[in-house]
């Protein structure tokens, strides 16, 4: 029988149910496995669920003695996760658990993203679900697919025998501050078909790891070095190499931190090439490796160019910050996936803003640059904006019960992030909605981290909201 990692830690069915999700492959797009295990946890305990087509569930749960006539209360969490690994980690994310270690009052998993993002929700609502002595109102748990991808489940759930009007999303990583607005966005793909034909040269590697990585909605403000746009301006210093391949990042809403390109360059050239790359680097592990000439196709020197500057001419990062909220990202994208293969380019792009017009304005511009270079542009997952709503009963109630139990003030923000938020409170009008949870550090990265002693804080301060609601 599997030893449990965190079997002895409290609240134990909080960590038991994020346990026993993280035995589960669920990636975005992976969602069958983790949605029939929400399924089955109803069954068991004989509460009423709905699974659509695309592996959604929602389950609800009466109100507990003396609540009867209190409002619902929607809780919402999203199944999937962001699944990045560390260079060398052998793990398939398409079946491997997660192998889970304790660093302190840390929870890590060993050389891969943890989930905590949005695991955490999980094993919360299901906590609550199977715990018949805590007090609260009817509740309508919530379990979305693919959020990492886009906000998909959200934008396919059928919310017409959804009740409640207060919604407290549980995806939030700081413990303490209320998340009650944030930015909508959307995915864009480039692809440009170029000739390949044999080259002669010396095959070179070029590898840029060591990156921090990160969130790109978060954390997109500091500056955080982008792999695949560093990798782009180290070619940029070699301008007869004829381009193999390029691979960089792995999700479009992560900071990809490392890239590789393979590469031909003329046999006289190869030696000098590490030292044009130092300046640009830094800050990064750099391997440049080359061998002897092997038969290869490549791209012409003139297309490995084109390729390089439409990398550079793209627009990356912070583009405009809140007038009024100072230190808060406006408008936003990240070069998260670089691939070249066989001629076939592809760039993805994750791009946020909490104007729609200006989300509209880098689409608009990436449109351009695909034209320019006889590519096309497609797009997905679009999800709107999440509104900031004056007056909040939710809110008020949150603000309250957080005060009482830490004597501080929380904090109130809207986030240049993605939360499911926005289209719930398209789909239920009147919805007044909070996103909050408990601390988590470099989530979307293989450094990802969560603190036990705030899950526990939370916990408790989850459960007393909903005794107060």
């Amino acid at each position: 029988m599997k030893t449990m990692v965190l079997e002895n830690l409290e609240p134990k069915k909080v960590f038991h149910f994020f346990e026993e999700l993280t035995q589960i492959p669920h990636e975005s797009g992976n969602m069958a496995a983790v949605s029939g295990w929400v399924v089955d946890f109803a069954k068991e305990r004989g509460l009423s669920y709905r699974q659509d087509d695309m592996g959604n569930v929602v389950i609800w749960k009466k109100a507990s003695p003396g609540y009867e006539g209190h409002p619902a209360v929607i809780l919402q969490g999203h199944l999937d996760m962001v699944c990045v690994k560390d260079p060398g980690v052998e793990h398939n994310f398409e079946k491997d658990p997660l192998r889970l270690k304790l660093d302190g009052d840390w929870l890590k998993a060993e050389g891969t993203t943890l989930g905590g993002d949005d695991g955490i929700a999980v094993a919360y609502m299901m906590a609550l679900l199977d715990d018949d002595s805590i007090s609260h109102p009817p509740l309508e748990a919530v379990f979305t697919v693919d959020e990492e991808v886009g906000l998909l489940g959200a934008a396919g759930l059928d919310c017409s025998d959804l009740q409640g009007r207060m919604l407290l999303n549980l995806d939030s990583d700081e413990e303490g501050v209320f998340t009650v607005g944030c930015a909508g966005g959307t995915r864009c793909d480039l692809e440009l078909s170029l000739a390949a034909d044999s080259a002669a040269g010396k095959v070179c590697t070029l590898d840029l790891s060591g990156l921090p990585g990160g969130h790109s909605g978060v954390e997109i403000h500091k500056n955080i070095p982008n792999a695949n746009r560093m990798l782009a301006q180290c070619l940029r210093e070699l301008p007869d190499a004829r381009l193999v391949s390029l691979y960089g990042g792995e999700q479009d809403n992560a900071i990809p931190d490392r890239s590789r390109a393979v590469f031909v360059l003329p046999e006289d050239q190869a030696d000098g090439a590490p030292e044009k790359f130092q300046k640009i680097t830094q800050g990064a592990v750099c391997s440049f490796t080359w061998a002897a000439h092997t038969p290869v196709n490549a791209l012409s020197a003139e297309d490995s160019r084109r390729v390089i500057d439409l990398i550079l001419a793209a627009p990356n990062g912070v583009q405009a910050m809140e007038p009024d909220l100072p230190g808060q990202v406006k408008t936003s994208l990240n070069l998260g996936i670089l691939r070249l293969e066989e001629g076939a380019l592809r760039l993805t792009w994750s791009i946020r803003s909490s104007v729609a017009a200006e989300k509209e304005e880098l689409v608009k511009a990436l449109q351009g640059l695909a034209d320019s270079c006889g590519g096309s542009l497609s797009r997905r997952g679009d999800y709107p904006a999440w509104a900031y709503r004056p007056d909040s009963v939710l809110r008020d109630t949150m603000v309250r019960v957080y005060r009482e139990q830490t004597r501080k003030d929380p904090v109130v923000v809207t986030i240049h992030a993605g939360l499911e938020c926005g289209l719930f409170s398209e789909k239920l009008p009147g919805l007044d909605a909070v996103s909050t949870g408990p601390d988590m550090r470099d989530i979307h990265s293989p450094r990802e981290r969560m603190s036990v002693s705030s899950v526990q804080r939370t916990w408790a301060y989850v459960k007393e909201v909903l005794r107060q609601l």
